[in-house]
C-alpha cells in the first residue's frame, strides 16, 4: 500500500480507502461486512469512509464494530453530515445544531473519541456559510474532529468556504470527496485547479463506475443476476445513468487495454483516478473480501502515456465533463 498526504495537510492516507456506502447495514450481512474490513486492514488500507445516513446510520455502527480492538492511532476514520437522520424539521443540513447532534451520534456509533475527517456531506443553501464553518471549528478545537473537509460541493462553494476560514481565522477545509472516474470527469476544469491551489485533497468515489468500469454489464445483454444494477437495496439507482447501449459498448474497448496494462479492468480504472496527482486516495467499496484484494492491486500503478491516451480514444464520446453536474439540493431534503 502506498500512503499520500491529504491535500496540504500532514495527515497521510492509505491511496485506497475502504467505504461503506450502501453495503455495510444494508447490501450484505454483518459478518460479511466485517470480513470485507478485515480483508482490508491485510492489505493495508488504513483510511476508511463512512457517513451518518449510509443504511440509516447503520453503516457507522457496522464499521465501529469491524474496527473495534484495533489500534485507533493506526486508523484515519471519517464520517460525513448533511443528510437526513431523522424526522425533524433539524435532522438535515449544516446548521449548528444538526452539526453538532450529528458528530456525537456518528462518534457513538464508531466507538470513538474523534474522527480524522469530518466532511460536509453536500452544501447546505439554507445555513449561513459562516455558521457552519464555525460549527466544524467548534468541534477541531473539542477535539472531536482533527480536519474538516466537503463532498460533492462546487468550485464556487469550496472558494467561499476558504475565504471565510481565512478572514474568520478557522480551519480550513482540506478535502473533498467527488465523483470521479474514467467515465465522470466534472471536477477537473474547475474543482481540481482551485484545490490544487489551495492545497485540497480529492477522496474520490465511484471510481469504478457503480462497476460498470469492470466490464460485467455487456451491452445488448441484461444486467447480471445478484449484481449492483438488479439490487435495489445496492444502488440499483445510482448505476442507471451508466447502462446505455453506447456507454456499455464504449467500456469493453477497455478490455484489451486493461490486458497490455497486466490488470483487470476494475484495476485500471482504480489505477487511472489515481494517476490524477490532485487525488489523496480512491475509495474502494465491496461486498466480498476477494474484491478487496483484487482492487488493492491498484495500489502504486503508473500509467504510461500511450495507456492514458488509449483510455481517452476510447470513451471520449461518453465522458461527463459537464461541472454544473455537481449540485447540492436547494432546499435541505
Amino acid at each position: 500500500m502506498e500512503f499520500r498526504h491529504l491535500g496540504r495537510s500532514g495527515l497521510k492516507i492509505s491511496e485506497l480507502a475502504y467505504g461503506n456506502w450502501i453495503t455495510h447495514g444494508s447490501q450484505v450481512e454483518e459478518e460479511a461486512a466485517a470480513a470485507c474490513v478485515r480483508a482490508a486492514l491485510d492489505e493495508g488500507i488504513t483510511t476508511f469512509d463512512t457517513a451518518d445516513v449510509y443504511a440509516r446510520t447503520r453503516a457507522e455502527e457496522v464499521l465501529g464494530r469491524a474496527l473495534k480492538g484495533e489500534r485507533r492511532e493506526s486508523l484515519e476514520i471519517f464520517t460525513k453530515v448533511y443528510w437526513p437522520t431523522g424526522s425533524g424539521k433539524n435532522d438535515s443540513g449544516l446548521s449548528r445544531k444538526h452539526i453538532f447532534e450529528s458528530i456525537h451520534g456518528s462518534l457513538r456509533r464508531l466507538q470513538t473519541d474523534y474522527v480524522d475527517l469530518y466532511q460536509a456531506h453536500r452544501f447546505d443553501h439554507e445555513t449561513p456559510l459562516e455558521e457552519t464553518m464555525k460549527a466544524f471549528d467548534d468541534l477541531v478545537r473539542q477535539g472531536k474532529v482533527l480536519y474538516v473537509g466537503v463532498s460533492e460541493w462546487r468550485a464556487e462553494e469550496i472558494a467561499r468556504a476558504l475565504k471565510i476560514a481565512d478572514e474568520m481565522g478557522l480551519d480550513r477545509i482540506i478535502s473533498n470527496q467527488p465523483q470521479y472516474s474514467m467515465l465522470w470527469r466534472v471536477i477537473e476544469s474547475e474543482v481540481v485547479p482551485l484545490s490544487e491551489q489551495e492545497g485540497i485533497g480529492q477522496i474520490v468515489f465511484s471510481p469504478i463506475a457503480q462497476g460498470v468500469l469492470t466490464g460485467k454489464y455487456k451491452p445488448g445483454q441484461a444486467p447480471p443476476p445478484g449484481s449492483r444494477a438488479t439490487d435495489e437495496k445496492s444502488g440499483a439507482g445510482f448505476i442507471e445513468r451508466y447502462l446505455t447501449e453506447e456507454i456499455l459498448t464504449r467500456v469493453q474497448e477497455l478490455n484489451p487495454i486493461a490486458e497490455d496494462a497486466g490488470l483487470s479492468m476494475a484495476q485500471l480504472a482504480v489505477a487511472w483516478v489515481l494517476q490524477n496527482p490532485n487525488v489523496s486516495a480512491a475509495i474502494i467499496g465491496a461486498t466480498r473480501p476477494e474484491q478487496v484484494r483484487d482492487n488493492v492491486r491498484a495500489a502504486g500503478v503508473t500509467l504510461d502515456a500511450e495507456i492514458m491516451k488509449r483510455i481517452d480514444d476510447a470513451l471520449a464520446p461518453v465522458v461527463q465533463r459537464d461541472p454544473a453536474r455537481t449540485a447540492s439540493p436547494r432546499h435541505r431534503p
